[in-house]
């Protein structure tokens, strides 16, 4: 069983930065990928940053040149560097899993970001 436990949201001034943290139990057999989403309220959930296992990583345009997706295999750990936060950057922000075997997707239980004066 493979979970992920995310941590590290709060509130924060716009232009500000915070760093999620992802703390994944279980198997690590089988990720393909890691990776973050967002979901404000009322709007679908946002792709936001994907680190695979080849090391290639994708983002989101609307958090490109700001955020920074990395991992700590050793310690398990998945982090998001926010910087240069924008109001328009608040949301729930998930930690994800894409795996080659069932459950193929495995998700964190989300962490609110607000950016507000």
């Amino acid at each position: 069983q493979v979970q992920l436990v995310e941590s590290g949201g709060g509130l924060v001034q716009p232009g500000g930065s915070l760093k999620l943290s992802c703390a994944a139990s279980g198997s690590r057999d089988s990720i393909v990928a890691v990776g973050w989403f967002r979901q404000a309220p009322g709007e679908p959930r946002e792709f936001v940053a994907r680190l695979n296992r080849g090391g290639a990583i994708t983002y989101g345009d609307s958090v490109k040149g700001r955020f920074a997706i990395s991992r700590d295999t050793n310690k398990n750990m998945i982090y998001l560097q926010m910087n240069s936060l924008k109001p328009e950057d608040t949301a729930v922000y998930y930690c994800h899993l894409a795996r080659s075997v069932a459950p193929l997707d495995v998700w964190g239980q989300g962490t609110q970001v607000t950016v507000s004066a």
